[in-house]
Order: C-alpha cells, then structure tokens, then sequence
C-alpha cells in the first residue's frame, strides 16, 4: 500500500477520533470508513493500539507542517510569542488529536516526531540566547516552555468552548515568557549570566571550529556552569 494510501486512511481515523472519540476509532470502523479490508488494516498498523500509535504520529506531522511555516523574524522573543499562538490555536482547533499527542495514557512514549518539535523550540530558544536575552540555558527553558504551553491548552480545551477566557494563553505566555528573557536592550554589563548563554548558542550554531570535539565539549561545559 502506497504512502497516499496511508495517509488517507490515517486522515479518516483522524476525522472519525475528532468526531466521535478515541472509543469510536477501531480498525473495523476506519476500514469501513476508508473503504478497504480490515484485513489490510491490520496488516499496515495491527491492532487498535498501532493505529493510534500511528494516528498520534499524522498529527505531530500536521502539526509540524503548521510550525515550520513560521518565518523567523528579527525579533527571536516575538517568534516564541508567535509560535506559542501556533501551538494552542492548533491544540484548539483539533482537541481529540492534540489528546493522542499529549495526553497519553502510556507515559514515556511519545511519536518520533515530538522529537521534531522539541528541536523546533530549542532552534527558537537557541536564536533569544544568541542575542544575549535569556535568562537559563535553552534546555531549562525548553522544559518550562513545554510544560506551561501544553497545561493551558489542555485546560482550555476541557472547558466549554463558550466559558474559555481568551486571556488566559496570553496571561500565561507572556508570564512564562518574561520570566526566561531579559529586557529587549540589555545593559552595556550584562550579567556573566547572560554572555555565556550567547556564547554557548553561537558556539551550537557555529558548526566547524577550530577545537577538537573534546575542547568544544569542554567549552560548552564551563559555558553551563557559568550560565547557572
């Protein structure tokens, strides 16, 4: 069976789960839906576990797709603001899928592609820390980002959509986010803090140098330290 082909089933179990609930995806009825054998369902993800499995994977896909539309801009603190709007608008507007992304109910296993995501968000952090503007290494930061942003978006989507106060992303995202940055133009003695957070980012970024693998690692280690 072609990729097409998979892909189009896995868009009808998505359309069936955003419709009618995890309870209602099963292999007998997404096969029903797709027009094809259970048979050759069951040969592409097994049992109802594999296709959500799989299902869970199309939707980071999705939403990857939407993220890397994000052109940056000349304002790495301005592109967080804008890619958290991203990250809840989606999770809003596909709540049964953003479920299977982040809500599972088998902890430790997550799609390949959130790794994708996660990279995405470090590349972003990685840009403010370039610029001399956050205040913890882009892990630390990373971590406090996930957190926080999936905690609103799955408050809001288990309100009723019409008891949803549209303030409270933004309330959230703003507090988070001006907790992690300095001020947009930082002092002339910016904190030793601060410096080796740039340095480490430029370092990440740079690509060759002229250290030996063992030396940047090194670096990059005291670059941390003194970070913290």
């Amino acid at each position: 069976m072609t990729d097409a082909k998979t892909r189009a089933i896995l868009e009808v179990a998505g359309e069936i789960l955003e419709r009618e609930g995890a309870q209602a995806v099963s292999t007998r009825s997404v096969a029903a839906a797709a027009g094809i054998r259970a048979a050759s369902l069951y040969q592409l993800f097994g049992d109802k576990d594999g296709l959500l499995a799989a299902l869970a994977v199309h939707a980071f896909d999705l939403y990857l797709s939407e993220k890397h539309t994000l052109e940056p801009t000349d304002d790495p603190v301005a592109d967080m603001r804008r890619g958290w709007d991203m990250h809840v608008d989606f999770g809003l507007r596909h709540p049964a899928l953003y479920l299977l992304m982040f809500g599972t109910d088998r902890p430790g296993r997550r799609p390949p592609a959130a790794a994708e995501a996660d990279r995405l968000l470090l590349t972003f952090l990685d840009r403010v820390a370039a610029v001399g503007r956050l205040r913890v290494p882009p892990a630390v930061a990373a971590s406090l980002a996930t957190a926080a942003i999936i905690g609103v978006t799955l408050t809001l989507i288990g309100l009723p959509a019409d008891g949803r106060d549209p303030a409270l992303s933004a309330r959230m995202r703003d507090t988070l986010i001006d907790s992690l940055v300095t001020d947009p133009a930082p002092a002339a003695d910016a904190g030793l803090a601060s410096r080796a957070l740039a340095l480490d980012a430029a370092v990440a970024t740079a690509g060759t140098l002229p250290l030996r693998p063992t030396e940047t690692a090194l670096l990059r280690d005291w670059l941390d330290r003194l970070a913290r």
